[in-house]
């Protein structure tokens, strides 16, 4: 089976290197362009790209996909997989290979559908998720699924290790299902449309911190957002990034005020309970615990509240 991987992230990095191990190693790797990262801005190839030169796999990075036709009918797929690929896939893409597209989508569908399907389940405290896979319409995640497997979400997972949960799931499932669908064996099943439920694009604004929310929203703020955009708040006109955090009972104190608790870790009221903050990162600066972030700044409680 020749096949055409579409992936950009680690999620798809990692689906594609347990691929790889199982024996399918796709003619070619199509992912977006190399991006500016970091304060200095440096150049950087996605994830997949990496992975692809290490095995000598062919790279195809598009600005626009439909522009690439050629490129990849040359290719000749039986099928395409697509991982966290992050671009529309246009109407003439999708009718290249003969098996189609399928899809590896990180939520148990049609929950989720969208974007950021893994911040969403944090974010709402859900206790479980899942992979979908389903193959691929003109409509975002909208196609019949052709399997699906749940997973537990932890306390402690931050979108950074429920991503890695879901990927290694993902493709163990994937190397599963491929021959059985390639072969007729599997009838994909419609979603039921009425209960879709749909995400956004994570903005770096998402991350600041609305202090007058419960400190349990917060703390699954801080989880959902790691690594990137953050949690934030702004102190001393700087970024201040909430690593990690717990949460404990309410108090007399103002929304936003900073104080220690009677165990002296450092908190910050919230509209409902308080925030512990067991690691932090000022702008410009290394993630520290709070106590060495105290120890370096002993003006952090002349300024009351963070904003």
């Amino acid at each position: 089976m020749k096949y055409i991987f579409f992936g950009t992230p680690k999620f798809a990095a990692i689906v594609l290197e347990k691929l790889i191990n199982a024996g399918y190693i796709p003619e070619a790797v199509i992912c977006n362009p190399d991006e500016p990262i970091g304060r200095k801005q440096i150049l950087t190839p996605p994830p997949t790209k990496i992975l692809a030169r290490k095995y000598g796999i062919n790279i195809l990075q598009p600005e626009i996909l439909a522009n690439y036709k050629l490129q990849i009918t040359n290719h000749k797929p039986d099928l395409a997989i697509v991982a966290a690929y992050g671009k529309i896939l246009p109407k003439e893409i999708l009718e290249i290979p003969k098996h189609g597209f399928i899809n590896i989508h990180g939520s148990l569908l049609p929950k989720y559908r969208g974007a950021s399907p893994i911040q969403s389940a944090i974010l709402n405290g859900d206790k479980e998720t899942g992979i979908t896979i389903m193959k691929v319409d003109e409509e975002i995640d909208h196609g019949p699924i052709i399997s699906n497997v749940k997973i537990q979400i932890s306390d402690d997972d931050t979108y950074e290790i429920l991503s890695q949960k879901l990927a290694v799931t993902g493709a163990e499932l994937l190397t599963k299902v491929i021959p059985d669908y390639i072969y007729g064996k599997i009838e994909p099943v419609a979603q039921d449309h009425s209960k879709a439920t749909y995400t956004k694009i994570i903005k770096k604004e998402d991350g600041k911190i609305d202090w007058s929310k419960s400190a349990e929203e917060i703390e699954r703020m801080t989880r959902a957002f790691y690594p990137w955009p953050t949690a934030w708040a702004i102190w001393n006109n700087k970024i201040l990034k909430i690593i990690r955090a717990d949460i404990t009972g309410g108090n007399n104190h103002e929304i936003g005020q900073i104080f220690l608790t009677n165990k002296k870790e450092l908190a910050v009221k919230c509209g409902s309970g308080s925030l512990i903050i067991k690691k932090m990162q000022l702008e410009g600066g290394k993630i520290l615990s709070a106590k060495e972030f105290l120890n370096g700044h002993k003006d952090f409680f002349n300024e009351d509240c963070l904003k």
